[in-house]
């Protein structure tokens, strides 16, 4: 059964083997001559930092455009590094089920009814996965991994700091954003830099998780002290800005980081807090939120109105872009309409309720289902079982070394389940200054890829694992 499981997960993957035997690997090294005679290039791996941090560092703050400029010039970057490598492969399994999943997308564009609405959103996947692609390569030196998580959480502290100050100032919506007939109905909701609460609330919550890593990876009392303002300003933030999904991610995001700390501190914790520190923290934040919900009729109706259905009308309206969603699903179930929102809202009004548009499907599987069909979003589901499991077998290898480079990793994870939890109800990371975030989370997990060379040695280490966590 651990063979099976390490087969679909691609944990053992001769990449050695295919690198010999493969034509298309040859591409790589073609100029591998010129980049040892080229001054410029003895520079790649700051200059490929330079460019994935002026993605990371500007992207909240800048148009659109020319964040579409800076992952261009990522992607060309990526192309000249590669045909010009020195090193034999820096692929991972979680590069392979990436590559698969973009083939199923560009087939499902050359497929797609509206082929010229599909192709856009196939060039914008293309830049979003050229990017990961750098990023997973830059990110293995600790150095420039440290540097670009910082430049991000000083990026998302500005964004942070603005939005409190909205708070404060009782900013005007810019939208309808909550039920006009509910007590909220004039509640502040604050958007920063993004426009948006939700979109603010996608931005903030990797900031918020790597931030309380960066307390325990960054060292000295005035970097811990910034970590912890980080911190207390990016969750302030959070809460102001009203999000249910961003606060559900918050929640599921927080758990996932005590289960993966708990585990890390197994071996030095007291058997009761080994037993019960779990149970305690989820407690804990169990009865924080009952309390929050006590005593604030803000919170308290806000929480409240996940649970009312079709009565409130943001999940009035999900619920019939849903419907309409599955019918899509249905008549296109196999390849999908193509990647991309201008080929969803070509498809989505022949298929919409009266009076609800919507520009996505707000639900990033849904949307998956609808751009790619069935086959991407299985692809999409085994890569993102791919990614978790090579998370899990590289932070037990760092569990055993005791470095603290696993911390950021420990944020990647978490991150990404709290992502996919405010996924499940919105689409807010299919925006720019949120998608970019995701795959640097993916990249943070691929970069520390180590190969293994022991099956029965894995085998027992997830064993092991188990136990120490409890379960």
């Amino acid at each position: 059964m651990n063979l099976l499981w390490q087969q679909f997960t691609l944990s053992n993957l001769p990449l050695q083997q295919w690198q010999t035997a493969s034509y298309l690997h040859r591409i790589v090294g073609l100029l591998r001559q010129w980049r040892q005679s080229s001054w410029l290039m003895q520079w790649a791996e700051p200059l490929g930092a330079l460019l994935v941090s002026l993605v990371f560092g500007l992207a909240p703050f800048v148009s659109n455009d020319l964040i579409k400029v800076l992952l261009l010039a990522c992607a060309g970057f990526w192309v000249l590094l590669t045909v010009s490598d020195d090193i034999k492969t820096k692929a991972t399994p979680i590069h392979w089920l990436v590559l698969l999943y973009w083939g199923i997308a560009t087939v499902a564009t050359a497929l797609s009814p509206v082929k010229a609405d599909a192709f856009s959103g196939w060039l914008k996947l293309t830049s979003y996965l050229l990017l990961f692609a750098l990023s997973a390569r830059i990110l293995r030196s600790p150095r420039l991994r440290s540097l670009i998580v910082t430049i991000y959480l000083h990026a998302a502290l500005i964004v942070s700091v603005y939005g409190v100050r909205q708070w404060f100032d009782g900013v005007e919506p810019l939208a309808t954003w909550n039920d006009p007939t509910s007590t909220q109905a004039t509640a502040t909701r604050v958007y920063s830099y993004l426009g948006n609460p939700n979109l603010l609330a996608g931005y903030l919550l990797p900031a918020l998780i790597l931030s309380i890593m960066a307390a325990f990876t960054w060292r000295g009392r005035i970097p811990k002290a910034l970590a912890a303002i980080m911190v207390a300003v990016n969750g302030a933030c959070m809460a102001f800005t009203g999000s249910r999904g961003g606060w559900i991610a918050t929640t599921v995001a927080l758990i996932a980081l005590v289960v993966l700390l708990r585990y890390w501190w197994a071996q030095y914790l007291p058997h009761f807090w080994r037993k019960w520190s779990i149970a305690i923290f989820v407690g804990s934040f169990a009865t924080l939120l009952l309390a929050a919900i006590v005593v604030s009729e803000p919170i308290r109706d806000r929480v409240f109105s996940i649970f009312a259905g079709r009565n409130d009308s943001s999940n009035n309206f999900r619920q019939n872009v849903w419907a309409a969603v599955f019918e899509m699903i249905r008549d296109r179930p196999i390849i999908g309409i193509g990647p991309g929102n201008e080929a969803f809202n070509k498809i989505y009004p022949l298929y919409q309720r009266p009076r609800f548009t919507a520009l996505s499907a707000y639900s990033v599987l849904l949307e998956i289902a609808v751009e790619t069909g069935l086959i991407g979003l299985s692809c999409f589901i085994w890569l993102l079982v791919v990614t978790f499991n090579q998370a899990w077998l590289q932070l037990q290898r760092l569990r055993q070394t005791g470095s603290s480079e696993a911390f950021w990793l420990i944020g990647a994870i978490a991150s990404m389940a709290g992502m996919l939890a405010h996924g499940a109800v919105d689409t807010v990371w299919y925006r720019p200054e949120i998608n970019t975030v995701w795959w640097l989370m993916v990249a943070l997990v691929a970069s520390y890829y180590v190969a293994s060379t022991s099956p029965v040695k894995n085998s027992y280490q997830y064993l092991s694992a188990r136990e120490n966590i409890g379960l």
